[in-house]
């Protein structure tokens, strides 16, 4: 058991966070297990649309992880959603989305996880 406080641990989270070394602390849920549907979203989008195809992308609950990348697919990110139906009509929306060229939904047909484990002394 180690001997802290709340406080110490929030304190020094918080000075990493702002040193630059931690960005997010977060949970990882199984959500298939939840009911949720997941895919890799790879876009294709004209360069003067990138900012605002983003912009909309990031107002879905459900997509995380969005990147701009080089190549033919310049912005890919993860969508969650609930159900398929709910899945379609995102997808339609971004397709439909101003600059989208072409969008490719990539489902897992294996899911690898890394499993992390940090040594703190």
């Amino acid at each position: 058991m180690l001997e802290t406080t709340e406080e110490h641990v929030l304190s020094r989270l918080n000075a990493l966070k702002y040193e630059g070394y931690l960005r997010r602390i977060g949970t990882f849920f199984n959500s298939e297990q939840l009911g949720y549907h997941g895919t890799l979203i790879a876009l294709r989008v004209a360069e003067d649309h990138l900012a605002d195809v983003v912009q909309a992308v990031n107002r879905y609950v459900g997509a995380t992880h969005n990147y701009e990348r080089e190549g033919k697919y310049n912005l890919w990110f993860t969508l969650l959603t609930p159900s398929r139906r709910a899945e379609e009509k995102i997808l339609a929306d971004v397709a439909a989305l101003p600059g989208v060229e072409h969008l490719m939904s990539l489902k897992a047909n294996k899911r690898y996880k890394i499993n992390v484990q940090f040594k703190l002394v």
